[in-house]
This record gives C-alpha cells, sequence and structure tokens, in this order.
C-alpha cells in the first residue's frame, strides 16, 4: 500500500508467496554480508515485487523521499539496496523508516549545527563477557569506532571506561545527536532484550532505554556491530530500537542491520557527518554518504585497513577477504537505516 500527497491510499498486488518473499529476503541479506557477492540479482527481484508496481505512481506524485512502513521479515533489508537492473533505489529516492510513534512527529529539526555527544568502546585488550537475561556474550574493544568518534566535530568524547550509563545518562538531553560507536545486539523473538554495550561494561536494554530523557536529542546514532542476529524472526526488534528511543523523546535512530565494515563504517559517517554540517536533513545526509561511497569503486585491500598489518575486519573483529571491490558494494553503504522522522 502506498499513500502519497493529495491522493487516497493506493494497494498494489503482486501473486508472489510468503514462503516465496521470506526466502528472497533470505537470498537478500545473505548476499548483503558479504562484500564479494552477487547482491544485484537477489536485490533486482525484490524491487520487481516491492518497487515496480509502483514507479509509476511515484513518479507521478513527484515523491523524492520514501517514508517506509516495513512489516515482517523486510525489516531485517535496507530498501535503499534494491535495485532497478540500472540503479540502486537510493540513488533515486531518500528514504527512512518509520515507527507508530514517529508516525505523527514530522516536524523540522533546528536548522543550527549539530551538538554531538560521541562515545567509544574502542580498545582491543578491554574485554567485556557481559550475561544478559541468561545468554553470555563476549566483546573487544574496536580500534577503528575509536578512529571513527576521533574525527567527529565535537569536543566531548567518551572512551572505553569512561563510556557509561552513570556519565552519560545526565548529559544526553543536553545534545542534538548522540553517537555510540560500539557493539549491539539484537535479539530476535525478544525484542526487548537488545542491549547496547557501552564502553565500561554497562548494557542498556530496549526496557531500560524506554525510561531515559531524550527530549533534546534530534538523532541517535548506533555506529555499531549487530551481533546478535541467530536467525529471522518478524523484525520487531529492529523497529523496536527505535520506537524505544522515540518514545523517550528522541526525533530518530540511526542503525545498522548487519555486522558492519569497520573502515568502511568511518567512511560512511566521514560523509554523513559531512553533509549534515552543510545543513542538509538526516534522510538528505544519509542518502548523500550513500551515494558518494557507491561511486567509490576502487580496490580496497589489506594496505588500506586503519589497523596497519591486519586483514580487513568486520566490526565483531572478522576478517574480510584481502582484496575485495570497494565501498560501492551494498555491504559498506546500505547496513544503515534511518528510523523515525528524517527531516
Amino acid at each position: 500500500m502506498i499513500t502519497v500527497p493529495d491522493s487516497p491510499p493506493l494497494r498494489r498486488t503482486v501473486q508472489v508467496s510468503r514462503e516465496e518473499l521470506n526466502a528472497a529476503i533470505l537470498t537478500f541479506r545473505t548476499a548483503l554480508t558479504s562484500p564479494s557477492s552477487d547482491v544485484e540479482t537477489p536485490a533486482q527481484q525484490l524491487y520487481d515485487w516491492l518497487i515496480r508496481p509502483l514507479e509509476a505512481d511515484l513518479v507521478a506524485a513527484g515523491v523524492e523521499t520514501i517514508i517506509y512502513s516495513p512489516d515482517g521479515q523486510l525489516r531485517y533489508i535496507p530498501l535503499a539496496a534494491l535495485h532497478d537492473g540500472d540503479n540502486w533505489l537510493i540513488q533515486q529516492y531518500r528514504i527512512n523508516n518509520i515507527t507508530a510513534e514517529s508516525l505523527t512527529d514530522l516536524t523540522e529539526s533546528d536548522p543550527t549545527q549539530p551538538t554531538i555527544l560521541a562515545a567509544a568502546y574502542a580498545d582491543p585488550f578491554l574485554i567485556h563477557e557481559p550475561e544478559v537475561n541468561g545468554t553470555p556474550y563476549r566483546f573487544q574493544g574496536l580500534p577503528g569506532a575509536g578512529a571513527e568518534v576521533a574525527t567527529l566535530p565535537t569536543a566531548t568524547k567518551f572512551l572505553d571506561q569512561a563510556f557509561s550509563l552513570e556519565t552519560l545518562r545526565p548529559l544526553m538531553d543536553e545534545y542534538s545527536i548522540l553517537h555510540f560507536a560500539t557493539h549491539a545486539a539484537f535479539v530476535p523473538g525478544v525484542p526487548e532484550d537488545s542491549f547496547i554495550l557501552f564502553g565500561n561494561g554497562d548494557t542498556p536494554t530496549l526496557r531500560d532505554v524506554a525510561n531515559w530523557s531524550l527530549n533534546g536529542v534530534d538523532l541517535v546514532v548506533l555506529s555499531a556491530c549487530e551481533t546478535g542476529m541467530g536467525g529471522l524472526g518478524n523484525g520487531e526488534e529492529i523497529l523496536g530500537l527505535g520506537y524505544q528511543f522515540q518514545v523517550s523523546g528522541a526525533k530518530a535512530v540511526m542503525s545498522s542491520l548487519w555486522k558492519v565494515s569497520d573502515r568502511g563504517t568511518q567512511s560512511l559517517m566521514t560523509e554523513f557527518y559531512a553533509a549534515l554540517n552543510q545543513g542538509l536533513t538526516k534522510a538528505e545526509a544519509l542518502q548523500a554518504a550513500q551515494r558518494s561511497m557507491i561511486a567509490n569503486s576502487d580496490t580496497v585491500s589489506d594496505e588500506d585497513d586503519p589497523r596497519a598489518g591486519a586483514p580487513p575486519m568486520s566490526r565483531d573483529g572478522a576478517a574480510i577477504a584481502s582484496n575485495y571491490p570497494g565501498y560501492s558494494h551494498p555491504y559498506y553503504w546500505a547496513p544503515f537505516i534511518l528510523i523515525g522522522n528524517g527531516l
């Protein structure tokens, strides 16, 4: 279903079963998480089912931004990475996901320069082994996350042990952007158990986030590694993250759908904040950053990794092939989705 300005809602139907759709989603998501995969083929299949029936409606309405409310397992894939055979969808449209909490909040952000509170879990020798509701986890710091935060245009930065709930919670609503470069875990089937790992080992869950005061916050950026996706549920934990932050007062959340590239994420965030500082909206800035990375087709090799002598890494510490396509593959630019108010 699609609702466009000055027109009643439209319904378009495609003859595909739920089983076929979910199988295609799984194939697409698997391809998205490997930078050497052929991702265009499954991306085109889903484009043909989800977008092509609406192409004429979108063009006729002069649409520039798609405000997207996905259902079920569609929540596990980024709409931006669908492909029409020539281009990715993000090259044509700005995209942001929406929840029930943000449905009526479409007010514009303060046009002044954003104020940023940045924090990172960066020390690779600092190990945390939390147990969240009976499930054990093991994490180590992300050097690339520390390098990422170092480049952000703010003097308010907290690293490792200083990155704690006790320190940050009283400060959060004094900034327009909260940027957390760390690990996070989505828990399929039990969204309230999903959590963010702070640098000192604190593990606030979605239950905890609902009690935070974030009334001055325009955007929460979770530049993190999604680590808990053992399987695909109905996706409630994906938009639930954005929903809970919005209940607490934040207008929008930007978070990742899979284990992100360490260096690729630094590049995306650099482009994103540069666009924000030029006065673009959140959705415009994310689109600009993603378009910039799509245009980067240079081969990336071991020597390009920020950790000298180490192979390219994902944010969970897993090595990536020693020579792989540049950041034009959606593995690098598509994991981050915007949830909530994109203005």
